[in-house]
């Protein structure tokens, strides 16, 4: 028990930014020749396979992404013992330029079998560049045993263009010792609304000293899981954008502007300040996707005094306690001449075989939303760190819950415009005319 903890908390520790598509600097994977792969010699790099038995895939990440694909190639053998796997360890900033470089040099014999793509940013590419991605709606896939919210990102048009990986259902971090002091239990945060979690924010707060948030001003990312809560976008279903007039935004914005003036938020400067609020004891708790418990057991001084639960919900006919932030899918390029193999490949690990993820959950954290590996014995052990709490079961059960939205082509346009729009509102500008400018912005952007 306490190895498979210490491991879990190890390698959580790597991956507080892998969700985000980032490759913070990590403890090496297995090597190509310990897992089985042919990384560095199956084909020249970056280019799909032409054995009938090989595939090319392009990820990044080597403790994380990479070391689930080894896996997976292990498990695959047991159908296929002479297939193999190319990876070739190449980052998201550099996938999406590889990507858009093959499509608008009409040169997609370059790219891979399969790559791994931001969830964020997969609808935007499967819009641009539909050339690059395979229709993997008929193939066999078992799509239904993922979480829909999850799997909503890579679906356009009704049709399927990715299956998911790693998990970004967001979660309610607290320290039990702080609610404690001010007389409350974890318990008394689960299923409630953002009103009630201010009312006892302020409470926490009045007793303790400590905020129950914070959150780093530069990123929109409290606003987005608020929003993507109720099932809402900064966008209509016909790609329009719905920033100006949406009333489910100004309901956030309602939210966090009470956040704030109440104390029970605080905002930093920069990621770095927003893990060190979290490190250094001085907030009674964080929301964020669920790879944040890497960064928060890195404190082992506070073992034992975390719990999760759901999120608080907005007073919106649509709301749900359940969100996400993060995370990516992987795809199958159209060019590929092995695109029955990719799928079947895929079929039959990530979107096939609990065992797959046991194996990775204790060396690399990475939680499935597939939702089959929630109850498996691996996902039910108990956490030291978290009280006990059994907390990779309870994440794969909210990620099952979490509301699609729309994200679309320019997703990170508007969040950024958005982004600017709260920082206005909070120096004062009034809220119509910050979210019209913003609106404004993007439809600029999109050449409206």
């Amino acid at each position: 028990m306490k190895k498979f903890l210490s491991l879990a908390t190890a390698a959580l520790m790597l991956v507080s930014l892998a969700a985000c598509g980032g490759s913070p600097a990590a403890t090496p994977a297995p090597t190509p020749a310990q897992s089985g792969s042919d990384s560095a010699q199956a084909t020249p790099a970056g280019t799909a396979s032409t054995g009938s038995d090989s595939l090319t895939v392009w990820c990044w990440d080597p403790s994380f992404n990479i070391y689930a694909m080894q896996e997976a190639e292990k498990i695959y053998q047991q159908t296929d013992p002479n297939f193999s796997l190319n990876i070739v360890e190449t980052s998201w900033d550099d996938i999406q330029t590889k990507l858009t470089t093959a499509a608008t040099a009409g040169q997609l014999d370059t790219l891979p079998d399969i790559f791994l793509c931001q969830d964020n940013a997969f609808q935007k590419n499967v819009i641009n560049y539909p050339e690059v991605f395979a229709d993997i709606s008929g193939t066999g896939i078992a799509f239904d045993q993922f979480a829909a919210g999850k799997l909503a990102y890579s679906v356009v048009d009704g049709k399927n263009y990715g299956v998911p990986f790693d998990n970004g259902a967001a979660i309610d971090c607290l320290r039990t010792d702080v609610l404690q002091q001010a007389g409350y239990t974890v318990d008394d945060f689960k299923d409630i609304t953002w009103d009630r979690y201010i009312e006892i924010g302020k409470d926490v707060l009045a007793k303790t000293g400590k905020p129950l948030l914070s959150t780093d001003h530069t990123s929109p990312d409290l606003i987005m899981m608020m929003l993507q809560s109720a099932g809402a976008s900064l966008f209509n279903a016909d790609g329009s954008v719905n920033i100006a007039n949406n009333a489910d935004l100004k309901e956030v914005i309602r939210v966090y502007q009470e956040l704030l003036s109440s104390g029970v938020l605080v905002e930093v400067n920069s990621w770095d300040e927003y893990i060190a609020t979290i490190v250094q004891s001085t907030v009674g708790g964080t929301i964020n996707g669920c790879w944040i418990i890497g960064s928060i057991e890195s404190a082992t001084d506070q073992s034992g005094k975390w719990a999760i639960t759901d999120l608080p919900k907005l007073n919106l006919p649509t709301a749900t306690n359940y969100s996400a932030n993060g995370g990516s899918s992987w795809a199958i390029s159209a060019s590929s001449k092995n695109i029955s193999l990719a799928a079947d490949f895929l079929s039959k690990t990530f979107a096939g075989s609990t065992q797959l993820y046991e194996t990775i959950l204790p060396t690399s954290g990475a939680l499935a939303t597939y939702l089959p590996a929630g109850s498996s014995t691996v996902y039910n052990q108990p956490s030291d760190f978290f009280g006990g709490q059994k907390i990779f079961s309870e994440i794969t059960a909210f990620a099952g819950k979490v509301p699609s939205n729309y994200t679309g082509v320019y997703y990170y346009e508007a969040r950024d415009a958005v982004n600017t729009a709260i920082s206005q509102i909070m120096s004062g500008t009034a809220v119509d005319t910050a979210l019209k400018t913003a609106e404004d912005t993007v439809n600029f952007k999109m050449g409206g």
